[in-house]
């Protein structure tokens, strides 16, 4: 493994991944899984990317050890909240459907929306395009899911990669569908995967208390 990489369940993630022109670097990871009959099954491997300065608007919870941070709703509130530049990365590790993980994401989504009263028509129709653009895909092993949500406006931007085809990628510009999505990843203890949320917490407590 080259030191600019970074092992995440046998992937190799970069270290660090260019947005805007500006490094980002890695400061989650983990895996989305399911157990069935005590057997693991591992989903994807997810990488969090965030601008350093994010540190500047977590202030408030410098001291805490990253378990206390893991537990902090508004702890992650924040992180989804901050205007910096934030990219995950998902690699896809057990073959699936793209429509399967589009119905996931979009049910995912919706339930978030509706509980915040924020699920009108436009919304529908954001989360049509995005099942619809996952709907034709095949996800084979070490395909790449990326998503880029830039700090200074509320769309994002969804690339889908796959060996030896074209990258394909959809922007999303309803900002109440581009949060619900930051909150599918990075939503404390109702992200997808609780070991991206506690390598996060982690992580962070260790960039506050320097």
């Amino acid at each position: 493994v080259g030191k600019n990489e970074v092992m995440v369940d046998e992937i190799p993630f970069p270290s660090e991944f260019m947005m805007n022109t500006k490094p980002l670097p890695l400061m989650g990871h983990g895996i989305t899984d399911i157990e069935i009959h005590f057997l693991q099954i591992k989903f994807t491997a997810i990488g969090v990317y965030l601008d350093p300065e994010i540190v500047t608007h977590l202030q408030q919870w410098k001291g805490k050890t990253g378990a206390e941070l893991t537990e902090n709703e508004e702890f992650f509130e924040a992180i989804v909240n901050a205007p910096v530049d934030k990219l995950l990365r998902v690699v896809v590790i057990k073959e699936i459907k793209g429509s399967q993980y589009g119905v996931q994401l979009e049910s995912a989504t919706r339930d978030r929306l509706a509980q915040v009263d924020k699920y009108e028509e436009d919304e529908e129709e954001a989360l049509e395009k995005i099942v619809e653009f996952f709907q034709s895909k095949y996800f084979k092993k070490d395909s790449v899911i990326t998503y880029s949500f830039p700090a200074t406006s509320g769309s994002a931007k969804i690339s889908f990669a796959i060996e030896g085809k074209e990258d394909s990628e959809i922007e999303v510009e309803n900002a109440n569908v581009v949060e619900m999505m930051k909150k599918w990843y990075l939503g404390g203890s109702r992200g997808v995967s609780p070991t991206t949320i506690s390598s996060l917490a982690n992580n962070i407590s260790i960039e506050l208390s320097k």
